[in-house]
């Protein structure tokens, strides 16, 4: 199929010119498109997925089950297929790849530690560099660190030293919320995730997040008084032990939705947990090192946890993850004793010198600034598409972690179902833009090197895709 016969956004001479701005990645730009030359997916995608479907175990992530699509290589915010397709990357490995793909300063790093050193435990120069780095940006006294290869492994050692600092052993969680499959927090998913998995662990708890869209106690804000804060006070109340060692929470929601919260929830959570002798851990995986528009999303309400857990964007695509608190809760024992909260893989000098350049570079290209200032022009340009679509029930965000509602009804908010969102995703992606979209919950998240261009690009598709949406629903 030539690129005429593509859909009208796969076509270059549609976009504007290329626009860069000050604060992105100094290496130049790729050519931004998309550009599509087959249709999608391409045969070469679909001969090399259908083969690997042979081989691998169920349970891959829908958006790669529903594309179809193998992936040869990236650069920026865009890539490109086994069969020459470019698409604008609206992903980012679920807001992992913070420098996007293939930045320059990253590829030479990876280069130079492996041919140096790669796996143990033991100082390398490139692990005190991070460390002393993420002690630089971390907000309050969080100036420890230890080191893991990913998230749920970070976050259960969290709640292990938040047990050891307090002597105590239940944890409240949130609707909503995720913190990864392991069996210790595993109870922590807040939705139906963790049903069929048998006898789950005890001393977990749950309470309602603040999700005003979709206000689970089904009040409005701010004439609700943060029922959902008195809420919590009560569930604590009634439903433990008396024994609460932690209260952990996403700043901002990212698996529900990219849900951005009030600026007042996060703080009277942290509150309370300071009430009844607990610690608050924050779960910054999705919304830290930038992506928020400021290095960490606590810091949006000036708010200084206990403990914070960060990985995703902080390897840049390596997996890395890690456990941030004070030297005093630190020392809490039994975390503290030898071997007690390290892993074999955590802070090895590959992982180290995959964080050390990502957060080196984000700071070197002010790209913090960029999430911030992309963010929010990408915010008003969603906030556009609202006025003109009705089924955009709901658009939010906060630096290049955005999110949207698409809905059958204003009122009622009842969701898009599932079919028709699975034709939104196949709908943009033939036309060269990956998006979380296949769920009514529209997650965007793209690299936080994205330029002015990639972002116009993507969102003409859809844009484009919209108000094909529109004729398709009668709207």
């Amino acid at each position: 199929m030539s690129e005429l016969a593509m859909p009208q956004t796969a076509v270059a001479t549609r976009l504007p010119e290329a626009q860069k701005p000050a604060d992105a990645a100094t290496h130049a730009p790729p050519p931004v498109l998309p550009r599509l030359v087959t249709s999608i997916p391409g045969p070469k995608s679909v001969e090399l997925f259908e083969a690997e479907q042979k081989l691998i175990s169920p349970g891959l992530q829908r958006m790669s089950l529903l594309a179809r699509i193998a992936v040869a290589s990236g650069r920026g915010a865009q890539l490109t297929d086994v069969d020459g397709n470019t698409f604008v990357d609206f992903i980012a490995g679920v807001a992992v790849a913070s420098l996007g793909h293939s930045h320059p300063k990253y590829i030479a790093a990876i280069d130079d530690q492996v041919r140096k050193n790669v796996v143990g435990s033991f100082t390398s120069p490139v692990r005190l560099e991070l460390l002393q780095r993420i002690a630089a940006v971390t907000p309050g006294n969080l100036k420890k660190a230890q080191l893991y290869s990913g998230g749920a492994e970070a976050v259960e050692a969290a709640l292990r030293l938040a047990k050891s600092h307090t002597k105590r052993f239940e944890v409240l969680g949130f609707w909503g919320g995720f913190h990864g499959k392991t069996g210790g927090v595993l109870p922590l998913i807040g939705d139906e995730f963790k049903q069929g998995w048998g006898p789950l662990a005890p001393g977990v708890h749950q309470t309602p997040y603040a999700d005003c869209y979709r206000c689970p106690i089904a009040l409005k804000y701010p004439s609700c008084g943060m029922a959902c804060v008195e809420l919590t006070k009560k569930q604590l109340k009634a439903t433990t032990a008396g024994s609460l060692a932690a209260i952990i929470a996403e700043p901002m929601q990212g698996t529900a939705g990219n849900v951005i919260p009030p600026p007042e929830f996060i703080p009277a959570i942290r509150e309370i947990a300071k009430e009844n002798g607990a610690l608050f851990i924050a779960d910054e995986m999705i919304t830290g090192c930038g992506r928020t528009g400021k290095w960490f999303g606590v810091e949006h309400t000036g708010t200084v946890p206990d403990i914070m857990t960060v990985g995703k964007g902080l390897g840049s695509g390596f997996p890395v993850s890690g456990l941030i608190s004070t030297d005093e809760i630190t020392q809490a024992k039994p975390y503290a004793k030898p071997s007690s909260s390290s892993s074999s893989y955590g802070g090895n000098a590959l992982a180290s010198a995959a964080a050390n350049v990502t957060l080196k570079t984000i700071a070197e290209e002010d790209l913090v600034g960029n999430s911030a200032r992309m963010g929010e022009w990408m915010l008003h340009r969603l906030r556009e598409l609202q006025e003109r679509f009705r089924f955009i029930g709901d658009v939010r965000g906060k630096g290049l972690f955005l999110g949207m509602d698409l809905v059958k009804d204003r009122t009622t908010r009842e969701p898009l179902d599932g079919k028709t969102m699975e034709w939104v995703y196949m709908e943009c992606l033939k036309r060269g833009l990956l998006a979380m979209i296949y769920s009514a919950r529209v997650r965007i998240n793209p690299p936080l090197t994205l330029t002015r261009a990639e972002a116009e690009a993507g969102l003409g598709v859809l844009e484009e895709v919209f108000g094909l949406l529109a004729k398709k629903l009668g709207a």
